[in-house]
């Protein structure tokens, strides 16, 4: 038995769940899947159609960035996900996307600010957007220091990897991530639903006040709180 399978379906599934959720347009996205004992995951190869994708399609990489196995050539996206995967060591997916309302606050270099209930359910922190790169570190291996690009931001707010699980790059797209494929897929979804959110909420009302602490800690609380009763 060809001992990747398990993460090139896991990672196949995933993608293929991006543009069913609309997330995806044409191929703007990719998925990871990886497994901590060999070293390696697996990710969508660059450039190739969802509707021509299948398991065996997906290219196996190690956490150098390293194609292991596989040839297709991995997605362009790849060594931000190896540096991901290097330095944190609880999560098993990653995804990008380049969604419409999580890409525009990207664009606009603008965190994510919590203006609702919605947001609160899934953290309790505005979601950071990351300073756009300088021009060294575009001009040197750009894919690569987008991985620390993003672990910067996070530092630079205080927050680590599993409380935020979402971060915009300035000027490009979000990046989101969990302990599975799966988790990593509903982030993306959830980063770019509260996004939509955040954006129509300052169109009715631009001076709009950031939701109150007690009630970020109510929300976050009742579904992730040694208490919570969100849920069976």
């Amino acid at each position: 038995m060809d001992k990747y399978q398990d993460i090139k379906e896991a990672a196949y599934q995933a993608n293929m769940q991006l543009p069913k959720l609309g997330l995806v347009l044409f191929t703007f996205g990719n998925v990871s899947a990886a497994n901590r004992n060999l070293g390696v995951f697996a990710i969508k190869p660059s450039g190739v159609p969802y509707e021509d994708l299948s398991p065996e399609k997906m290219v196996i990489v190690d956490f150098d960035g390293v194609t292991v196995e596989g040839s297709l050539r991995p997605s362009s996206d790849t060594k931000t996900h190896a540096v991901l995967y290097k330095h944190w060591e609880n999560i098993g997916g990653i995804v990008h996307t380049h969604s419409t309302y999580a890409t525009a606050w990207a664009q606009a270099q603008r965190d994510i600010p919590i203006y609702g209930t919605t947001h609160a359910d899934h953290n309790t922190f505005d979601i950071p957007c990351a300073p756009p790169m300088n021009d060294e570190m575009i001009q040197g291996d750009y894919e690569y220091q987008t991985g620390f690009q993003i672990m910067n931001a996070l530092e630079s707010k205080g927050m680590s990897y599993e409380e935020m699980e979402m971060v915009l790059v300035g000027n490009h797209a979000p990046f989101t991530w969990g302990k599975t494929p799966e988790k990593a897929v509903y982030n993306s979804a959830v980063v770019e639903e509260v996004a939509r959110m955040a954006y129509l909420t300052e169109q009715i009302r631009p001076s709009v006040p950031r939701l109150q602490d007690s009630l970020i800690r109510k929300h976050y609380d009742r579904k992730h709180g040694a208490g919570s009763y969100y849920g069976q």
